[in-house]
C-alpha cells in the first residue's frame, strides 16, 4: 500500500511539472503571418535550439508563466522556431541571427522588424520589453526614421543603437554608426560622445574611423582612457579573427591575419600569436605550431608564464625534434622563474625525459613531487613519472 502511494505521487508530480514545462506549438511561420495579418496583430517568433540553455530556461521559467502567455496571446500572434530546421533556419538568415535566444517582434503587413530581444530574461524583464514593442514610438523604424532625419544629433543616434543593441549582433550596429559618424569631421572624433559611438559601433578594423583611433591614441585616451582604447584595439582584432578561428576557414583567416597584423602594436601581434597557435591546434597544423612559436614566443608572451606552459605541453604531445624541444624547455624555465610551480616541474621532467635526458627529469620530477607534498596535494601522477624514471 505504501509503495502504491509513492507510485501515485510521483506521477502526480511528474503530471504537475510537465503542465508547467512549455512546449513550443509548431505553428507554420507564413500561417502564422497570415493569422496576425487577420487578426491585426504583430508576429511574435521565438528562434532556439534545444541545445541551447538560455532558450531551455525562458521555456522553463518565463513562457511557463500563465500571465506571459496571456500577455503574448493577447497581443500578438506567435510562432516558435527551431534554428536547426528549415523555417528556423530560414528565418535565422533572414533576420541575420547571431545568438540564442532571439526574440523577434514583426509586423505582419510587410515583415519589418519592429523590435528585437535576445538572450535570457526575468519574467518581469521579458514582459516589459514585450510590452515596449508595441509602442510606436520604442519600435525601430520609428526610431530609425528619427535618426535618418537628423544623423549628426548624437541622442538621436545613441536612442536608435541602444533599441538596436537589444536584438542585434555588434556588426549590426555598424552601419548607422557609420552613417552618423560620416557626418563627423576627422577632427570632431576625438570627443567623448564621438568615443563612445566608436566603442560601440565601430568593428571595421579598415574605416576611417579606426584608422584614426590608431593614429591618435594619446588623444583618444585623454578623453576616455588609454585602458579602454587598447580594449577596443583588441576587440576589433578579435571580431575579425575569432569567427575565422571558430569556423576552421583558414583561407579567410590567413588574409585577414596580415589585416591584423598590419596595425604593428604589440598588443594585437600578441593577439594575432595566440589565435595563429589556436588555429594550428584545431587543424594539427605542427609544423606551423612550431614556426610560429620557434619565431614569436620570446617576443609575445615571454611574460606569461601560464602560457609558456600550455605551449610546452604542446611540444611535449605533438612535437619530436629535439632542437625543438630543448626550446621548449627553455621556455618553460622560464615560466618557472616567473611562477615556480608544480605543474611546471612536472612538465619540464616530461620533456626532459622525452629527449631522453634522465638526470634533469629526475631532478625535476623530485622538484614537482616536493611541492606537491607541501600542498598535500595528490602525487600519484609524480610518482608514476618518478618509478617510470628509476626503471630505466
Amino acid at each position: 500500500m505504501r509503495f502504491l502511494y509513492i507510485f501515485f505521487f510521483i506521477l502526480s508530480f511528474q503530471s504537475i511539472k510537465s503542465q508547467n514545462q512549455f512546449v513550443p506549438e509548431d505553428t507554420p511561420y507564413q500561417k502564422a503571418l497570415e493569422t496576425a495579418k487577420l487578426e491585426g496583430k504583430p508576429l511574435f517568433v521565438m528562434l532556439y535550439a534545444d541545445w541551447c540553455p538560455h532558450c531551455n530556461l525562458m521555456k522553463k521559467e518565463v513562457f511557463s508563466d500563465p500571465k506571459v502567455m496571456e500577455f503574448l496571446k493577447k497581443n500578438y500572434v506567435c510562432a516558435w522556431k527551431n534554428i536547426e530546421k528549415e523555417e528556423g533556419i530560414a528565418l535565422k538568415n533572414k533576420f541575420n541571427t547571431k545568438s540564442l535566444p532571439t526574440f523577434l517582434f514583426i509586423d505582419p503587413a510587410d515583415e519589418t522588424l519592429l523590435y528585437a530581444l535576445k538572450g535570457e530574461m526575468k519574467t518581469p524583464e521579458f514582459l516589459a520589453e514585450a510590452n515596449n514593442a508595441l509602442n510606436p514610438k520604442l519600435q525601430l523604424p520609428y526610431l530609425e526614421k528619427i535618426f535618418l532625419d537628423d544623423p549628426s544629433n548624437s541622442d538621436k543616434f545613441f536612442t536608435y543603437l541602444n533599441a538596436l543593441k537589444k536584438g542585434k549582433d555588434r556588426t549590426d550596429l555598424a552601419i548607422p554608426t557609420h552613417v552618423y559618424l560620416n557626418t563627423q569631421s576627422d577632427a570632431q572624433l576625438v570627443s567623448e560622445t564621438n568615443w563612445r559611438v566608436i566603442a560601440n559601433g565601430v568593428t571595421d578594423i579598415k574605416s576611417r574611423e579606426f584608422q584614426y583611433v590608431l593614429s591618435h591614441q594619446k588623444e583618444f585616451a585623454a578623453v576616455a582612457s588609454q585602458n579602454r582604447v587598447d580594449r577596443k584595439i583588441e576587440s576589433i582584432v578579435t571580431e575579425l579573427l575569432r569567427p575565422l578561428v571558430d569556423n576552421l576557414d583558414t583561407v579567410n583567416y590567413y588574409k585577414q591575419r596580415e589585416v591584423a597584423k598590419s596595425i604593428r602594436l604589440q598588443k594585437t601581434d600578441s593577439l594575432v600569436f595566440k589565435f595563429d597557435l589556436t588555429l594550428a591546434e584545431r587543424t594539427e597544423k605542427w609544423q606551423f605550431y612550431k614556426k610560429v612559436t620557434l619565431e614569436d614566443t620570446q617576443k609575445l608572451v615571454w611574460n606569461d608564464a601560464s602560457f609558456l606552459k600550455d605551449i610546452g605541453n604542446t611540444y611535449l604531445k605533438h612535437i619530436k625534434d629535439t632542437e625543438s624541444l630543448k626550446k621548449s624547455i627553455f621556455w618553460v624555465k622560464h615560466s618557472l622563474e616567473l611562477n615556480d610551480s608544480y605543474d611546471g616541474n612536472l612538465l619540464l621532467a616530461r620533456l626532459y625525459n622525452k629527449i631522453k635526458d634522465k638526470k634533469l627529469a629526475l631532478q625535476y620530477a623530485k622538484d614537482a613531487k616536493e611541492i606537491c607534498t607541501e600542498m598535500t596535494w595528490n602525487t600519484k601522477e609524480v610518482d608514476t613519472l618518478l618509478a617510470e624514471l628509476n626503471t630505466k
